[in-house]
């Protein structure tokens, strides 16, 4: 190879990575909302933010039982894995998924701490929630589903580990989000989950500003 076509192969191979170190940043971002998972435990764990998110309120509308197997996507901090596994105990399992093993590392330190066995962490990809189980009762999202790139093929990919008779539950933005490609309203979600053959069987107005709904799937898997 002569010198010429040897520089020029380098310098397509460096643009080529230039592109790709901008283009992962970019993804992640919007999965994770560029923050680290540390300024996020710190945002999430708020005393204002924890009185606002009506737990017991949202806990009894998801009517779950003992023995049920949850699904926490996006769990976060955990904020709401810790009430799903005591509405699911004895006998039931929350897996709080996150793409972020910071946030994996936190809620294994705190379910220690509590004793919530029940409580699994499990690390999901962007396009993935990676469940070790495909019986769940119910996939949870509470202000996750607006940061996930991919919706409707992420929530094609999760009803592949749902029960015949599962049930979906989002809460999130009645208005969106103030990033464009965060946007979202509760129309395009009924179009993705009837897409899966999944239609709105409840909604609660709990919230101003955000939208609390249950699906259940109406088509068989």
């Amino acid at each position: 190879m002569t010198p010429m076509k040897e520089f020029t192969m380098f310098k397509r191979i460096s643009i080529f990575a230039t592109l790709l170190s901008c283009a992962w940043p970019a993804a992640s971002a919007l999965q994770l909302g560029s923050k680290p998972a540390k300024e996020w435990i710190e945002s999430m764990e708020r005393p204002e933010r924890l009185a606002k998110l009506k737990t017991d309120e949202v806990m009894a509308r998801l009517e779950l039982k003992p023995g049920d197997l949850v699904a926490d996507v996006g769990a976060g901090s955990g904020v709401f894995s810790w009430p799903l596994a005591q509405a699911v105990a004895p006998g039931g399992t929350v897996y709080a998924v996150e793409v972020d093993q910071g946030f994996l590392d936190f809620i294994r330190e705190v379910a220690q701490q509590r004793g919530a066995d029940n409580v699994v962490p499990v690390l999901g990809e962007f396009t993935d929630p990676k469940l070790p189980v495909r019986n769940l009762d119910l996939a949870f999202f509470h202000n996750v589903l607006h940061h996930i790139e991919g919706r409707p093929a992420y929530l094609e990919t999760l009803s592949g580990y749902l029960k015949p008779n599962a049930r979906i539950a989002i809460i999130d933005l009645v208005e969106g989000h103030k990033e464009p490609e965060m946007q979202m309203n509760l129309d395009q979600v009924k179009e993705w989950m009837a897409g899966i053959g999944f239609e709105m069987t409840a909604e609660y107005p709990l919230f101003e500003d955000r939208f609390f709904t249950v699906f259940s799937r109406v088509t068989a898997p």
